[in-house]
Formats: structure tokens, C-alpha cells, sequence
């Protein structure tokens, strides 16, 4: 039998690492892009040096590339999104790039023929813009785009997913989708750099100041396995799922876990996520957040 073969976009990235090593383990053959092929041998250093892991050059930004991507493929991850939280001099920067790279890689795979797409959206295209709640966020809500407290990336994370789903829409579903939005990602980190949410275990650990606050969490391990469960479960076609550990975490909670001193004040409010449907229809089973934290903990003082 011939093994099935998997795009995974962004392959330098944090969530898309955790997947390309993943899917190799579960004996996918696996393709993944880069900006530039001068970082394959980085990358490589970083995930493995398996021969069942190719890279193509591909740009969210430019059509170059992006056949050559997807051919062959039966399954594509689409994880690649800048990701930059706060305020932005320019919020297309971010916008254009996850909206319109979102249609570029449905429309190759569309031409290519791919089963599946599986789209890395974000909690932050369901929880945000809204005033203070004690509604339980599930798959059902989304982002305000003028709403209170939403910033650029809120933004760019809720029009790529809504461009996403009105291109499947009006394609008659060819190719599938489904979407997942995970909270705040911790988790192990590979290679030098600090991504998602684990910039506040590095801050913390630096004993840089943090205000107090609520935040749910989910380990980049089970975002990882979501987007393989979703990209084989039949019942996933055209369904979003929404990721969390567990409820959410005061920093001050995640400071004594780390045993770093910190100031404590009010926490403010805390959003409540259900992960109902992602443990339901693709039997996830996330790890307690906590062992996401520490774990991103040991990956930056590891030796080495």
C-alpha cells in the first residue's frame, strides 16, 4: 500500500513542527514548506533527518510554489500564519497574508485534487471582541471584528477563517475542511526559538513583569494530534474545533508552578471554552495544562 503523504505549511513553526514529527511517526510521508530552502538544513537539525520529509519554498504571499506543494498530497495542514499579539503599524501585515494565504493553499489543493484541508485557525476567531461574559465560548461563536479588546491578529485569525469556509462553500466542499481553534499553545519547544503563548513561561522564568491574568491553555502535543484527527475522522468535514486543556490558569498559578516570585494582582475576568466537541467526534484526550507549562518550562533549561 502506498503511504499517504501530508502538506504541512510552515514546517519552522512551533504547532507545525510538533505535526511533521507526529505524522512521521505515525508513518505519513510528509512535505512541508519554507520561505526559503536556505533554512532546510535548519529546520532539519531542529525536527529529523528522515527521508520522509521534503520541503518545498512557498510564500504566503505568492502563487510560486504552491503546486508543486501540494502534488501528491492526500491530506494538507495549513499551520502557517504570522502570528504578532498586541498592536501592529499595519494590520494587513498580518491579515494578508493569513487570509490570502489561507485561499492560495485552498486553491491549490483544490487544483490538486487533496482529500482534506485542515485549517490552524485560533480561539482568538471566537472569543474576542466581546464584552466581558459569563458564556461559555464553544465552536458556535465568533470574533467581533469592531468588538472590545480585539487587536489585528483577532482579526487576521477570524477573516482567514471566514474566507476559508466561504471558499469551500462555494466550491460544494472540495476540499474538505475543518478548522482548529486552540487557546493559548504551550508546550515543548524545539530548537532556539520561543513561539505561542510559551513567551510568557520565558518571561516568567527571566522574572520579567506580567500582569495577572486568566488564560486558558492546551499543550502543543494534543493541537498537534487534533489536526491529525481531524484531517482522518470522517465525521471532521466542514467542523471547527475548539481546543483547550482544561478551564484557565492565573499567571500568578503559573509562577508558583515554575517557582519564580511574583506580584499578584486582581486577575480580571476569565473566558469559558468548551472542548466538548473536539473530545465527541475525534475522542481527543488533551494533557492537563499544567503539563503543558512544565514542559515548556524543561524544554528552555534543558542543557544544551
Amino acid at each position: 500500500m502506498t503511504k499517504q503523504r501530508v502538506l504541512v505549511t510552515g514546517g519552522s513553526g512551533f504547532i507545525a513542527g510538533h505535526c511533521v514529527l507526529q505524522l512521521l511517526d505515525q508513518g505519513y510521508l510528509v512535505r512541508t514548506t519554507v520561505r526559503s530552502l536556505a533554512r532546510e538544513s535548519a529546520v532539519r537539525a531542529v525536527l529529523t533527518d528522515s527521508g520522509a520529509l521534503s520541503f518545498v519554498e512557498a510564500d504566503l504571499m505568492s502563487d510560486e510554489g504552491w503546486a508543486e506543494a501540494v502534488s501528491g498530497c492526500d491530506y494538507v495542514l495549513h499551520v502557517a500564519s504570522p502570528v504578532h499579539l498586541g498592536d501592529v503599524h499595519d494590520e494587513n501585515d498580518l491579515i494578508a497574508p493569513a487570509r490570502e494565504g489561507t485561499l492560495r493553499v485552498l486553491r491549490a489543493a483544490r487544483d490538486a485534487g487533496v482529500k482534506r484541508v485542515v485549517l490552524t485557525s485560533a480561539f482568538h476567531a471566537v472569543g474576542w471582541g466581546h464584552p466581558p461574559t459569563d458564556h461559555t465560548f464553544t465552536e458556535e461563536d465568533w470574533s467581533v471584528l469592531d468588538g472590545p479588546g480585539i487587536d489585528a491578529y483577532g482579526r487576521s485569525k477570524t477573516l482567514a477563517e471566514r474566507a476559508a469556509w466561504d471558499f469551500v462553500a462555494a466550491e460544494g466542499a472540495s476540499p474538505e475542511l475543518a478548522t482548529i481553534l486552540p487557546v493559548a499553545v504551550m508546550g515543548p519547544v524545539m530548537g532556539p526559538e520561543i513561539s505561542g503563548a510559551n513567551h510568557i513561561i520565558r518571561r516568567l522564568l527571566d522574572g520579567q513583569p506580567l500582569p495577572n491574568m486568566w488564560i486558558p491553555i492546551v499543550d502543543v502535543r494534543d493541537v498537534a494530534n487534533a489536526h491529525i484527527l481531524a484531517m482522518t475522522e470522517p465525521e471532521a468535514a466542514g467542523q471547527r474545533f475548539l481546543l483547550a486543556g482544561g478551564p484557565a490558569i492565573e499567571v500568578k498559578r503559573i509562577a508558583t508552578l515554575l517557582g519564580v516570585p511574583f506580584e499578584a494582582g486582581d486577575p480580571g475576568h476569565a473566558k469559558k471554552v468548551s472542548s466538548e466537541k473536539a473530545r465527541r467526534v475525534l475522542r481527543w484526550k488533551p494533557r492537563d495544562p499544567e503539563d503543558a507549562i512544565i514542559a515548556a518550562a524543561e524544554s528552555m533549561i534543558r542543557p544544551g
